[in-house]
């Protein structure tokens, strides 16, 4: 059996259908894991959204903030929802709409499979999060978005503050992880999140760390593969591999091949969101 990682699509339909035929998926066989951030800013959401819901039985989505972000409008008026970007406005008048986001509130914050020896989240990991502090973490959240009152979540999910710290409690609590798992790329050593910092690292201010290179982390058990942090591109080395390479911005959509740790991942890319070049030149300029 084969496990391909996919890296951020963001609404990118027409790159994940190139991205997938040229992995030629064998579904008695294979299987994929989605990074999160399935929506968003490329144009074609909804059919993004059914495509990878089409794939539910070989496949294994982590949410991003761009998909919490569609979770929570989803609870707002329509009146709020008609404010939103036409990319999303189509998700939320799609005549399955309803269908779309149920399935999208089951995903999960973190996967882990230690058979595999891979885990998988959309952003980062809390410098002192252990996999099993970060299974519980995910597994708040997780049983908050599925219940009956996931719209209370989602309404007050917003805000920097305050940093994650282990006795801290109610939406406080939940918010600092939601922070953890979808926003993170840079962190101080006791995990204070720069949510300011959005560049490719070196760029950040003294004192500052991307969130796999922190002084004094904890061991990493597994392989992690993640996306979240365009401007990082294709990132492989210390446990970590993120795959997040601007496919919406014009830069290649992006799979790995999850091989045994004394194996190399393969990287296989296509080209992204064409339109997207003139906004990948200016994020860099």
């Amino acid at each position: 059996m084969t496990t391909y990682a996919i890296g951020d699509v963001q609404g990118c339909y027409e790159a994940l259908q190139r991205l997938l035929d040229t992995l030629k998926l064998d579904p008695a066989r294979d299987r994929l894991w989605f990074c999160g951030d399935l929506v968003n800013r490329g144009g074609e959401s909804l059919e993004t959204l059914r495509l990878i819901k089409s794939l539910s039985d070989i496949s294994t989505v982590v949410l991003g903030n761009h998909d919490l972000a569609l979770l929570s409008i989803a609870e707002r008026t329509p009146e709020e929802q008609n404010k939103v970007n036409i990319d999303l406005r189509r998700v939320l008048q799609a005549p399955d709409s309803k269908e779309l986001i149920d399935w999208l509130r089951q995903r999960q914050l973190l996967h882990a499979d230690p058979d595999l020896g891979w885990m998988m989240i959309h952003a980062g990991l809390s410098p002192k999060w252990t996999l099993k502090v970060a299974q519980a973490c995910a597994r708040e959240i997780e049983e908050r978005l599925r219940g009956r009152n996931a719209f209370k979540l989602l309404r007050s999910m917003y805000g920097d503050q305050p940093i994650w710290a282990p006795n801290l409690a109610g939406i406080e609590r939940q918010r600092a992880i939601i922070n953890v798992f979808t926003r993170l790329r840079y962190c101080s050593p006791s995990g204070r999140i720069a949510f300011e910092e959005k560049g490719a690292p070196g760029s950040q201010k003294p004192g500052l760390y991307p969130w796999f290179s922190v002084p004094g982390h904890v061991p990493r058990e597994l392989n992690i593969v993640c996306g979240h942090w365009s401007t990082l591109g294709l990132f492989q080395g210390l446990g970590v591999h993120a795959i997040d390479t601007g496919c919406v911005w014009g830069g290649p959509l992006t799979a790995l091949e999850l091989t045994p740790r004394d194996v190399p991942p393969r990287v296989i890319q296509v080209s992204g969101r064409a339109e997207g070049l003139a906004e990948l030149h200016a994020r860099r300029a």
